[in-house]
């Protein structure tokens, strides 16, 4: 028997609608006149790290995916705007990097010369409010991928898909979006897939996900 996870699917949409936008615009801002508008396309890569110097990522428009580079694996997604590389300056750069999920716009400068601007300008209180949602985001996730069946993981991954822009949803599958994040096989995935849609609980199109209708606790 599944514990009951409707609290737990609410939990989850509460931390995204906290996003602090308006903090993060301001640092966006105030970072962007010193930053580098880069040229990207669908799936490129961008690494935290250039000729020993680390990089301060601005998403002004668009979403981009934060991999493990050892395995590939997602651990997050984000959409603009957001500030990436302010968090993770004391961990090793080669261990993460980031992919464009659809059409973006990124800029790019050294997190050092991040940390100048926002020392100079101030902007203490909008960078805490920056960390704070990042760092419970990351709580947030790992709390409800760890210890849980495999049936509650997917239907964790089902409420993330939803809550991604529909460009993002209507090119991955269901099926890949939730291998590329966790570690359950494709059998076991399919099978839950195929019993919430027989049920009715959610709606897919050619392994595209469409519509999710109060998914049950327990199947």
């Amino acid at each position: 028997m599944h514990r009951d996870i409707k609290p737990f699917f609410t939990d989850n949409y509460s931390v995204r609608d906290k996003k602090p936008l308006k903090e993060i615009e301001i640092l966006i801002e105030h970072l962007s006149p010193d930053s580098k508008i880069l040229q990207t396309n669908v799936r490129d890569s961008l690494s935290y790290s250039a000729d020993k110097e680390k990089n301060c990522f601005l998403l002004h428009s668009g979403s981009v995916m934060l991999h493990r580079k050892v395995d590939g694996m997602v651990l997050n997604s984000e959409s603009a705007p957001y500030v990436f590389g302010i968090s993770t300056q004391y961990t090793d750069p080669d261990y993460l990097f980031i992919r464009i999920h659809e059409h973006s716009q990124v800029s790019v400068l050294p997190v050092e010369q991040a940390n100048q601007i926002i020392s100079a300008c101030n902007l203490w209180r909008s960078l805490a409010q920056l960390l704070i949602y990042t760092a419970t985001r990351v709580y947030d996730h790992c709390a409800k991928i760890c210890a849980l069946s495999s049936y509650e993981i997917i239907c964790y991954q089902l409420y993330e898909l939803m809550y991604e822009p529909e460009d993002v949803r209507n090119n991955i599958t269901v099926a890949s979006y939730v291998m590329n994040r966790t570690f359950l096989s494709r059998s076991t995935i399919m099978k839950i897939l195929a019993q919430l849609k027989a049920g009715g609980y959610i709606g897919m199109e050619k392994g595209i996900l469409k519509t999710i209708n109060r998914i049950p606790s327990r199947y």
